[in-house]
């Protein structure tokens, strides 16, 4: 959970995570819809679905027991370098050193490393790691690295007045700290989305996305991308044509959002819709479920932040309040 994540934010997944799943077995035992569910508001996925495949290998063919050697860990779903050194070392007191982003951005401002890509120069900082590692303690050292980088030695506003090793960092000796590593330009693309709230009978129509891409696997509202030149409800009917083969007859806004995935930045505009006609679905790919069963199914965040908005209403209601 805190590869791409902060500390702050995976608490309260991981304290969720432990009551559904208290040990690797009950993992191994459970359907992946639940376990992306349980992932929800985590994002990179992909995370959740190699952790599941890992569970179910160490169930099926080490009777649940966690390897204790790179060999063998590196054969296990979602177990690169990082991670292997990590359960090695705080599990096992294995002396192998940690390098992750943290650790990467304390080692290039200790040394004063200027590299245009902070990944092009792993090699070199691995070799670093290993002569400042404490073998006989390496767990210790390990979070200490790791701590060092998230709560100090930061990307940004680096508290370098309370460093414990500000008088050997090159980065501070020179005022570089704020430049080094150089900070990344992701390039975001930014996109504009309409899906379809769609009601019949007190439940909602929602559809699963391909097994593999964004969001593989996830359930969502239909819809989709507007495209160039096209307006909001023309892309809602256009999507909704090809998705379900339906007609729109009315489509009313409902809530815009902005949410972000991986490289895209999003403005979701959610439309109240009626259909003309509601045409046959595949029962593998769509859904009518009632408002009170969508926590059932894992969401993106934007779809998830559209089922708020439903509960939300519905209390109001129930209240004599408009939402």
């Amino acid at each position: 959970m805190l590869q791409q994540t902060t500390v702050a934010a995976v608490i309260p997944h991981y304290e969720k995570w432990l009551r559904l799943f208290p040990d690797v077995f009950a993992l191994a035992r459970s359907p992946l819809p639940k376990v992306l569910k349980a992932w929800e508001g985590l994002g990179y996925y992909d995370r959740a679905r190699r952790l599941h495949q890992a569970g179910r290998i160490l169930c099926r063919d080490l009777d649940g027991k966690l390897p204790d050697t790179s060999e063998e860990l590196r054969r296990l779903p979602g177990f690169g370098p990082y991670i292997t050194a990590a359960v090695l070392s705080l599990g096992y007191g294995r002396p192998l050193a940690v390098l992750d982003a943290n650790v990467r951005r304390v080692l290039m401002r200790l040394d004063r490393i200027r590299a245009a890509s902070a990944a092009g120069v792993d090699k070199a900082l691995k070799r670093r790691l290993d002569d400042l590692l404490d073998r006989n303690r390496p767990a210790a050292f390990n979070q200490a690295m790791m701590e060092l980088g998230a709560l100090v030695c930061r990307p940004r506003n680096p508290r370098c007045p309370v460093c414990p090793i500000q008088a050997f960092c090159r980065a501070f000796e020179s005022g570089e700290q704020e430049i080094i590593p150089p900070p990344k330009r992701r390039p975001c693309e930014r996109i504009e989305t309409a899906v379809a709230v769609i009601e019949s009978h007190g439940r909602y129509l929602i559809q699963k996305r391909p097994p593999s891409g964004l969001l593989a696997g996830l359930w969502e509202f239909p819809g989709g991308k507007r495209e160039k030149g096209e307006s909001l409800k023309a892309a809602l009917r256009r999507e909704l044509k090809e998705e379900l083969g339906a007609e729109v007859e009315t489509a009313r806004l409902a809530l815009k959002l902005r949410h972000a995935y991986t490289r895209f930045l999003v403005d979701l505009y959610a439309y109240e819709t009626v259909l003309k006609d509601i045409p046959p679905l595949d029962g593998r790919r769509h859904k009518w479920v009632a408002r009170r069963s969508l926590k059932m199914y894992p969401f993106p965040s934007g779809s998830a932040r559209i089922i708020r908005f439903l509960e939300e209403r519905e209390k109001g209601r129930r209240h004599g309040r408009s939402v």
